[in-house]
């Protein structure tokens, strides 16, 4: 059975393809197969397909019985609104380290700290996002860790928290839409977590 950490009342936003007048635009950095920078680019530009590979990270935390903490995305998001999804995920800035963005992410997102934070590796895909039409073409750093803390959402970011053990996992998967990148990120990362919680049956 899944486990409702957090829920918000916030309703459905129009979307937000660019930033407010007067913001600043967010810029990620590009990167060739091997994760190695090539420059820069605002971001919602590097998501039109057909997509330039840029440089993301997933965060994969765990509670304390081992049960894995699962995010809907708020429904105002421009990108993959209301979905489900690994616990945290972004873009680093230019010249900022994935581990420092995940940190600084799970903050922003979930208003905690996790216990424990380690790199789990990298995976690259490209997946289209037919309901946006925005395409993920990332080169992705995996962090896996604990989170020990009752997780306290940003309404605009995160819907609610779920604490899901690999049969209800499954069950969520076969019942209802995922992001387009968690099945890749997932698969890459499991082993990972599986080290993290062994008797937890991932």
């Amino acid at each position: 059975m899944s486990h409702s950490l957090s829920t918000s009342t916030s309703t459905a936003a129009p979307e937000r393809p660019a930033p407010a007048p007067g913001q600043e635009p967010i810029l990620l950095e590009l990167v060739d197969e091997n994760g190695v920078t090539t420059g820069i680019a605002e971001k919602l530009s590097a998501h039109r397909a057909p997509g330039v590979l840029h440089r993301a990270f997933s965060v994969f935390l765990v509670d304390g019985e081992g049960r894995l903490l699962l995010q809907r995305r708020a429904r105002g998001k421009y990108h993959s609104p209301g979905v489900l999804t690994n616990t945290c995920c972004g873009h680093p800035y230019p010249q900022e380290r994935p581990l420092i963005a995940a940190l600084r992410r799970v903050g922003e997102e979930l208003g905690v700290a996790p216990a424990l934070l380690r790199e789990a590796g990298t995976v690259a895909y490209r997946h289209p996002d037919p309901a946006s039409g925005l395409v993920e073409h990332e080169f992705n750093h995996l962090f896996v860790g604990r989170l020990d803390l009752p997780a306290d959402p940003d309404p605009d970011e995160v819907e609610e928290v779920l604490a899901v053990g690999p049969e209800e996992l499954e069950r969520l998967r076969a019942a209802e839409p995922f992001s387009a990148w968690f099945t890749t990120v997932w698969d890459a990362a499991r082993p990972q977590v599986r080290d993290l919680a062994p008797g937890a049956g991932w």
